[in-house]
């Protein structure tokens, strides 16, 4: 009798250790015997696929996939430059000293505000004949007059009188010479008058920016003395209602580039904005040693805000739109292994795990080239939650 008890009581106890152990042994996230399905459980997983609890689904979003248009677009980075082609070497017309600088790097110019002046011989012989041109005119003037008095009471003869007015008008003709050639250095009527009124001669000749721009490089000095054609140029002038956005695409990538495109350039400095331009000049040759090819853009900048050398970023659109298969960016899982994945599902509730191909990206969406149909429902939100979620319960 009590050989039997103990045997009944070794079993027993080899039954509830069975048990305990079968449910310690048992892998978790799997719903285990006589469980039931309770609200707030751990999902449960089948291969590649994850059967939400109720409480789980708040955190995904589900929506069809849709179709949008995406542009054929190319990005790459480059960096702004001046526009050379817009860009003017200020010399000076004739040789001279430099007086005084009026202007430095980065200063924006108008049109005929003074960038340097110069202590100029060539103007001051220039004025120096004008004030004797002026004063010949004004004695032959004064000459005719007394002659034509003379001549009244036939005290002179008209051979004198005719060779009195011919001196008059040579005089008057040396003297607009002269005044042309003070006009060539920039001086103005007024000024003209003014240093014929005086009788003084003011050598300083006056250099002004040709065009509105900004001010891109200065190579001038006070004292230094330049001459007209002289490198280099005391100073260099652009316009920057437009500049350069240079670029170095790969060689593989240049045959999609053409000379009209539209480009969009995102300047770090100004996040958030967008400027506009078109592809002007493609590189003829390719660098033998980055095999890559220039690509040159002009960019506009209507309010003078971006700067030589800044970091920009660009896309070039080198086609026409298509219209494809989208889904957002956040339904897009890329794994370790670089393939890219989206979750899908049928009831809203188990979710299955699809590898996609993808494409271009616009807006916040991604093109899907293949993997999912229009209609059919992905996870728009909550993705990466699917992924960790298979992750954990596969372990």
């Amino acid at each position: 009798m009590t050989t039997d008890r103990a045997r009944a009581t070794i079993v027993g106890a080899l039954l509830v250790v069975g048990f305990v152990g079968y449910w310690l042994w048992y892998p978790s996230g799997t719903s285990k015997p006589g469980s039931g399905d309770t609200t707030g459980r751990t999902a449960s997983v089948a291969q590649d696929s994850v059967d939400l609890t109720d409480s789980q689904l708040a955190s995904v979003k589900v929506a069809p996939v849709g179709e949008r248009e995406f542009p054929v677009e190319r990005q790459t980075v480059g960096s702004i430059d001046f526009n050379e082609d817009m860009e003017v070497q200020v010399f000076t017309p004739y040789q001279g000293k430099i007086i005084a600088l009026f202007a430095e790097v980065g200063d924006d110019v108008k049109k005929g505000q003074t960038l340097f002046t110069i202590d100029s011989p060539d103007l001051l012989q220039a004025e120096s004949t004008l004030i004797a041109a002026a004063g010949v005119l004004d004695l032959d003037t004064k000459n005719l007059a007394r002659l034509r008095d003379l001549y009244t009471t036939r005290a002179v003869s008209q051979h004198d009188v005719e060779q009195a007015v011919s001196d008059q008008q040579t005089a008057e003709g040396n003297l607009r010479a002269a005044r042309d050639a003070v006009r060539i250095f920039g001086k103005t009527d007024a000024d003209i008058d003014r240093i014929i009124a005086q009788r003084s001669a003011d050598p300083t000749l006056v250099v002004t920016s040709p065009i509105d721009g900004r001010i891109t490089a200065r190579n001038a000095a006070p004292g230094l003395f330049v001459q007209p054609g002289g490198t280099p140029a005391p100073y260099s002038v652009a316009d920057i209602d437009t500049m350069w956005m240079l670029a170095n695409v790969a060689e593989d990538d240049s045959p999609a580039f053409k000379v009209g495109q539209p480009v969009t350039v995102k300047i770090d400095a100004f996040p958030g904005r967008v400027f506009d331009g078109k592809v002007t000049t493609i590189g003829a040759t390719v660098d033998p040693n980055t095999r890559r090819v220039l690509v040159r853009s002009v960019i506009k900048d209507p309010k003078h805000e971006l700067r030589s050398g800044m970091f920009a970023n660009f896309t070039i659109s080198v086609g026409t739109s298509v219209r494809s298969p989208a889904i957002p960016d956040d339904g897009v899982v890329r794994l370790g292994d670089g393939t890219m994945t989206a979750w899908v599902t049928a009831d809203r509730r188990r979710f299955t795990q699809r590898t996609i191909k993808i494409g271009e990206e616009s807006d916040g969406y991604r093109q899907i080239l293949d993997g999912v149909r229009v209609g059919e429902l992905v996870a728009t939100d909550g993705a990466l939650f699917l992924s960790n979620t298979l992750d954990t319960a596969s372990q």
